[in-house]
């Protein structure tokens, strides 16, 4: 074990470095008092934290993943504005007992979420930047920047009455990954291999960025970070319209999730009927976060977008409803609020 410590600041910063690949936008890269690069369009930019204990505990710590959570997390708001990623800066804090190869396998998992981001939407989307700090508790801290056309940025305030609801990516799946780990499934050696996916979601979720490229014209659009129903509820709260969810349309990510409900049921050593079972799965999709979907509205007439399904429609009022029933906006947030 080789500790940051023993290296020094310049020595590990040399390491990690040689993890990332330059862009070719990139004209001023790490190593100077700040990066330059060339954008085209209007630049977009948004910041990210994963905070030790608040969001996320060394029992279940994979260092990569948790690069990758890291980087996804930020890159998916860049994209939910309808932008290209351009860039990001990382900016990282660990104790420095922490073993070399530990931060190493952190910032490889950013560069590789990153990359796989760029493959998907044809982009470049070097590390350009950030900060490297001691600290008694582990921090990422990522600013992604992205690049939209003058005029084309996706805002949450477009959406209309009539406007069809679209997602592309996944719900609840994360939701069920936490809950699962808290059950300890986690240590479980007969676990399915569909449930340890579902811990794989929780731990390094996977955004659909192809889908981007292929999104409808939309009028509104939104990362579901912090579950459906809050999220949904952001663009219905700035548009002043009710976004009504059809619920047979979210039945095959109910029903994927049903095992896993189980599950935690039996865990719990709670009731296991059917109807105990389809409720927990249910709550999973509309207020489980950080599958870091993609939810937009669009007018009619959009066909059908590769990648994207219809789940509902806005309507004149105000709020989410589920088949026409209110739905509390019961996601995550920080605070208690």
């Amino acid at each position: 074990m080789t500790r940051l410590s023993d290296l020094g600041e310049s020595e590990v910063l040399r390491r990690l470095l040689a993890h990332r690949r330059s862009g070719a936008h990139e004209e001023v890269g790490p190593g100077d008092d700040a990066a330059v690069t060339k954008i085209t369009g209007r630049l977009v930019s948004t910041a990210d934290m994963l905070v030790e204990n608040e969001d996320f505990t060394r029992d279940w710590l994979d260092w990569s993943r948790l690069g990758t959570k890291a980087a996804a997390q930020n890159l998916a708001d860049v994209c939910a504005m309808g932008a290209r990623p351009h860039g990001l800066l990382a900016s990282l804090a660990v104790p420095d007992d922490t073993d070399v190869t530990d931060l190493e396998a952190l910032f490889a998992g950013i560069v590789a979420e990153a990359e796989r981001a760029g493959r998907a939407l044809g982009a470049q989307v070097p590390i350009i930047g950030g900060d490297l700090s001691s600290s008694g508790l582990i921090v990422t801290a990522i600013t992604a920047l992205g690049t939209v056309a003058p005029g084309e940025a996706v805002t949450r305030a477009g959406a209309r009455p009539g406007d069809e609801i679209w997602l592309a990516g996944t719900l609840g799946r994360s939701a069920a990954g936490l809950d699962l780990l808290f059950a300890g499934a986690g240590s479980d050696p007969e676990l399915p291999d569909d449930l340890a996916g579902l811990i794989g979601t929780q731990l390094a979720p996977q955004p659909d960025y192809a889908a981007i490229a292929h999104r409808p014209a939309a009028s509104a659009m939104i990362d579901v970070s912090d579950g459906l129903s809050t999220d949904l509820g952001r663009i219905a709260e700035a548009s002043g319209v009710r976004a009504d969810i059809d619920r047979a349309a979210l039945e095959d990510l109910i029903a994927a999730l049903r095992p896993a409900a189980r599950y935690v049921l039996d865990a719990r050593g709670g009731e296991t009927a059917d109807a105990g079972i389809d409720e927990l799965a249910l709550h999973w999709v509309l207020d489980g976060g950080e599958d870091h979907g993609f939810v937009a509205s669009a007018p009619v007439s959009q066909g059908d977008p590769v990648g994207w399904r219809r789940i509902g429609e806005m309507q004149d009022g105000s709020g989410v409803s589920l088949d026409g029933a209110p739905v509390p906006t019961s996601g995550f947030s920080h605070f208690g609020k």
